[in-house]
């Protein structure tokens, strides 16, 4: 054990000299898995599933230190432990940044959470913000610590297992709920029973957070490859017309209008979508989309609406969400007189 200590412990110093050699790994792991993920090679999936056993070490960490203690008579130092959780957060933040900001629909609220997530990329490669103002904060470590996981989560687990958006986003929040215990454990003690409660309820009241949170969270594995609002479509070439930014009360009601969506899923499609028609800010109509499959172009889906209100002037959205909830984009067009 001590052998291998010393052939670590220049690697570990040179790292400490470099810390942004590690977040350039991660970022460029990252984009490599997204580009590698477009075309199904198989690579992105071991880039994800590496990231997935890093953290299982992260969170076994203060157990595997009691085991190699007893069974070897060594202890790793708790500096090593603490610089190995640093690289664990960069190489996870760096890693999912590159799926975040290319699923991201800049002008919602997506963008609060993508931006966290650079600023959290941020903080775990600045040492004085992350040991000295982050670290020492219990609370705000905490919610660091299972925001990372839950991002990681949410980007290695379509591509590995080749899940739903919905069931990604069920299974890396209980998830990211759970593996959050040990720590909440450091901070609520069960000296009393109404610990044990107040525990419970915090963990709860991260689940619901994060549920209640998911409009705001992009889908890691699903962006727009094309979009158009128009008034016309080819049914047999599958495709749109002029896409329209602008039109008149009089030209909606001669033909409805169309919302076409090509949809990139490099993972496959398999799931229910949503094209939510808002006007003025008001949700007009809910149309379901059953998807199955995908192309490199991005799987077209679109839906024809007739049926407009009385005054249909003013600003009107066409969100397209997952069945969880989450925008995958928006399509915007203003209604004139």
């Amino acid at each position: 054990m001590q052998a291998w200590m010393n052939r670590l412990t220049p690697l570990i110093a040179l790292a400490q000299r470099h810390p942004g050699l590690i977040a350039i790994f991660g970022f460029c792991s990252g984009v490599a898995s997204f580009f590698l993920v477009k075309r199904q090679a198989e690579l992105a999936q071991v880039l994800a599933l590496v990231m997935l056993v890093s953290w299982l070490w992260l969170v076994l960490g203060s157990l595997l230190r009691a085991q190699i203690a007893k069974w070897f008579g060594f202890k790793v130092p708790l500096s090593l432990l603490r610089y190995a959780t640093q690289l664990i957060h960069q190489e996870s933040l760096f890693f999912v940044l590159p799926f975040f900001w290319i699923t991201t629909t800049w002008n919602s609220g997506q963008m609060l959470f993508s931006g966290l997530l650079t600023v959290a990329a941020l903080v775990s490669i600045i040492d004085p913000l992350y040991y000295k103002w982050l670290a020492p904060r219990r609370w705000l470590y905490l919610m660091y610590h299972s925001l990372t996981l839950f991002a990681l989560l949410l980007t290695a687990l379509p591509i590995v297992f080749k899940l739903t958006t919905e069931q990604s986003y069920e299974l890396s929040l209980a998830i990211a709920a759970l593996l959050s215990f040990p720590s909440l454990m450091g901070i609520i003690t069960f000296q009393r029973w109404w610990r044990v409660l107040l525990l419970v309820g915090a963990t709860l009241l991260l689940v619901g957070f994060g549920w209640l949170a998911r409009v705001w969270v992009p889908p890691a594995t699903l962006w727009l490859n094309e979009v158009a609002v128009t008034t016309e479509f080819n049914d047999q070439e599958r495709a749109p017309g002029k896409s329209l930014d602008e039109l008149s009360v009089a030209e909606l009601r001669a033909q409805g209008l169309y919302a076409y969506t090509a949809i990139n899923a490099p993972r496959g499609l398999n799931e229910r979508i949503y094209h939510v028609w808002r006007h003025n800010g008001h949700e007009v109509e809910r149309i379901a989309l059953d998807i199955h499959g995908g192309r490199e172009k991005g799987y077209r889906a679109w839906t024809h609406k007739q049926n407009f209100p009385e005054d249909a002037t003013g600003k009107w959205q066409i969100q397209v969400l997952t069945e969880a909830g989450q925008m995958i984009g928006v399509l915007r067009f203003q209604v004139e007189p």
